[in-house]
């Protein structure tokens, strides 16, 4: 009997490889798996809609919900999560000392729709009073001048959003002074050279991340993984197949964690590492599924909303497929 054929763009993740290499198959499904940076798989799946599957960026699959023909429907997997308190970088000569040093000023953003400053705008906001509208964005490529927005987006007008000239970069804006700050997913290179002239807002962002986890029980999710609608709607089994496939991928890649007779990854301290999150987070500390994950995604679209990226408050229920949203029981 032949198995349905699908394309999944998805980046080359620990959590993800038994997909990548086959040893772990979804139900009536020939995946092909394309190993793909994640600003390209976005980038093509939301302006081309090159894949039947991707991983998608969290903020970017919550716009696509308010088109009118709603191209996407997501499951609940979630492979890239990630603390942001790292990556809020300052220039060192703009007095930025502390959070709400940042009000009135010029803050760069990759695309003011990415789900990395979502959330940092959201937790600046919640945790230190820093309104979403307090500043002026500016965006544009963070290394190579033209990145654009891969949606169009609708701002109310407390919301400034600035873009930068077609030969600038944000890195080096940040460098010179032009802007203050940066929220980013990526480490810009002008704190990466290490002159001293770009640096974090909390050096000390390790610690600020574990007290903000146990004060909240929140580690922030930034993609999920969206099918094509049409193939959904043609296939509804493929989302309990996929999100089945990708927990058995998971699971694997929990049990390589807890190997100790040699190091798994490239890490001298390695099983330590795993040993503190566990201690940290629980032994699942990187959950797939709804009902675990419905604090976050609430908390995430409600950031979304008050950002005037969502036209309205959406409930969590309304992201995933139904099939995916209760698991199967004996």
């Amino acid at each position: 009997m032949s198995k349905l054929r699908l394309s999944l763009g998805c980046w080359n993740y620990d959590r993800t490889r038994a997909l990548m290499d086959g040893s772990v198959q979804p139900d009536g499904i020939d995946l092909n798996y394309l190993n793909m940076p994640v600003e390209e798989t976005f980038f093509r799946m939301l302006r081309h809609r090159e894949f039947e599957v991707a991983e998608m960026s969290l903020s970017s699959y919550t716009v696509s919900l308010f088109k009118p023909d709603r191209p996407f429907i997501a499951i609940p997997v979630f492979p890239s999560r990630f603390f942001r308190h790292s990556c809020i970088y300052v220039n060192a000569a703009s007095g930025i000392r502390e959070p709400k040093d940042l009000i009135g000023k010029r803050i760069g953003n990759p695309e003011y729709q990415m789900t990395a400053p979502v959330w940092i705008r959201g937790i600046l906001s919640d945790r230190y009073g820093i309104p979403a509208d307090s500043v002026t964005y500016v965006t544009g490529g963070e290394e190579q001048p033209g990145r654009s927005e891969k949606l169009k987006l609708d701002l109310p007008p407390n919301i400034r959003v600035e873009r930068i000239g077609p030969t600038q970069t944000l890195t080096q804006m940040l460098r010179t002074g032009e802007i203050d700050a940066l929220y980013t997913a990526r480490m810009p290179s002008s704190f990466r050279d290490g002159d001293g002239k770009v640096v974090r807002l909390f050096p000390d962002y390790v610690d600020v991340e574990k007290q903000y986890y146990r004060e909240t029980g929140l580690f922030p999710i930034m993609h999920t993984v969206a099918i094509r609608r049409d193939v959904y709607e043609a296939n509804r089994w493929v989302a309990q197949a996929l999100f089945k496939a990708f927990q058995e991928a998971q699971a694997r890649t929990y049990e390589d964690l807890r190997e100790t007779a040699a190091l798994k990854g490239m890490l001298p301290w390695f099983n330590a590492h795993v040993e503190e999150a566990v201690a940290e987070m629980g032994e699942d500390f990187w959950p797939y599924g709804f009902a675990r994950n419905r604090e976050c995604l609430a908390t995430f679209l409600r950031y979304h909303h008050e950002q005037g990226l969502s036209k309205r408050l959406l409930e969590p229920e309304a992201l995933f497929a139904p099939e995916t949203m209760e698991s199967f029981v004996i």
